[in-house]
């Protein structure tokens, strides 16, 4: 039964807007009726409302956070017995937000018609992923829906923990960062002119120190802007070049070759690739199908490529651990922990906890860098200021001595 969307008046006059089930749309109409209603509008809900170009500009109705939430409330209900529709309609009534209530009721009215879950899901690509709709099919096939949606509730949530440490990690040094370098053209460009300027009708020769900052800060407020515009352009160059397949394969394959990025990014890839592979096959996905999901959620194109080019591998007939050992850009965890798992016939188990380890070393070393660049940066920050005070200082220092 389709949902549609209304806004009518009531006894009142007041507006009232909401979602309700029915055959048509006259049938809508009917039911607003015998509610003591007026019908005003009445239109069905649907994602197709959306066109491409309205989507663009439209922020996803799920966040990360949102949808792992989600996923864990209809694993809960489907897992307690609740038929599906039911699930659907409880979460569709206790939505808060306007266009998550709308984007439920579609799904429900989808999944009323006769559709698949995992079918009704492809309505709204932007919302649920491939991998997403992989895992809720397999589970429908099975039997075994709540179980499977437990299980993915389990993944984004291990997902959004892992994203969030390391991007915690990383905040604070690049904050500290920022403001360091806010503090020093200030610094640079205002203060050491002000005050460096008093001694510029001397005849007598300023210190190096001083000479060369105030050669820095004249270069600073005649060429800063040049320099700051070079920057930005040359990063919305890099942008709009990274949109090349080719391009940005090979800038992804340069920042696996750098020292500490490198490792941390390949780790981090590898155990989103492990994570989601594991839940894939764990949840009775089809290994080729299911290897093509997880290569297809990596974010770095060179790992994407070696991912794609062992499901190649295995499409001959190679095993899945001899085809990831042959792809140094992947840890040798990985192909590891496969071998293990292929051997004992408990391969979704050895990935999984692949994953889990890789993920806990990208943690570690995410907060030990932090760790070290928090000191760090707040030495270098005490240098520059110490620099700066000393060539404001000195020829202060050089004029006492001159009077005396």
């Amino acid at each position: 039964m389709p949902a549609y969307k209304f806004e009518a008046l009531d006894a009142a006059g007041k507006s009232r807007t909401g979602l309700l089930d029915a055959d048509n749309a006259k049938a809508a109409r009917a039911q607003l009726r015998g509610r003591d209603l007026v019908p005003l509008t009445v239109t069905p809900v649907t994602m197709a409302a959306q066109d491409a170009k309205s989507a663009a500009f439209t922020r996803r109705v799920f966040s990360a956070t949102g949808l792992s939430v989600w996923t864990r409330q209809l694993a809960g209900l489907v897992g307690s017995g609740l038929p599906l529709e039911r699930a659907l309609t409880a979460l569709s009534e206790e939505a808060d937000n306007p266009r998550q209530r709308e984007l439920v009721a579609h799904l429900k009215s989808e999944v009323n018609a006769g559709s698949a879950f995992a079918r009704a899901l492809a309505t709204a690509p932007r919302e649920f992923d491939d991998v997403y709709r992989a895992v809720v099919a397999a589970g429908e096939q099975s039997g075994a829906l709540g179980p499977v949606l437990e299980r993915l509730a389990d993944d984004l949530e291990q997902q959004q923990a892992l994203r969030s440490k390391v991007v915690g990690a990383m905040l604070y040094p690049t904050i500290v960062s920022v403001v360091a370098l806010v503090i020093v053209v200030i610094l640079v460009t205002y203060v050491v002119p002000q005050i460096a300027g008093v001694f510029s009708n001397s005849k007598r020769a300023l210190p190096a120190l001083t000479v060369a900052m105030l050669a820095i800060s004249a270069f600073v407020r005649t060429w800063g802007w040049a320099v700051a515009l070079a920057a930005v352009g040359g990063f919305a160059l890099f942008v709009l070049a990274r949109r090349g397949e080719a391009f940005r394969e090979r800038s992804d394959a340069a920042l696996l070759r750098m020292p500490f990025v490198g490792r941390l990014a390949r780790g981090y890839n590898a155990a989103r690739f492990g994570g989601t592979l594991s839940m894939l096959a764990g949840a009775g996905v089809p290994i080729l199908k299911a290897l093509q999901a997880a290569a297809e959620t990596l974010g770095n194109r060179a790992m994407r490529a070696d991912a794609m080019d062992a499901l190649v591998q295995v499409r001959e007939g190679a095993p899945l651990a001899s085809a990831l050992a042959g792809k140094k850009r992947f840890p040798g965890l990985l192909s590891m922990f496969a071998r293990l798992g292929e051997q004992t016939g408990q391969l979704p188990e050895m990935l999984s906890r692949a994953s889990v380890q890789l993920s806990a070393e990208v943690q570690r070393r995410a907060m030990a860098a932090a760790t070290i660049l928090e000191p760090l940066l707040i030495v270098v920050m005490g240098i520059v200021v110490v620099l700066i005070m000393l060539a404001v200082m000195m020829p202060i220092i050089q004029l006492n001595t001159w009077v005396k």
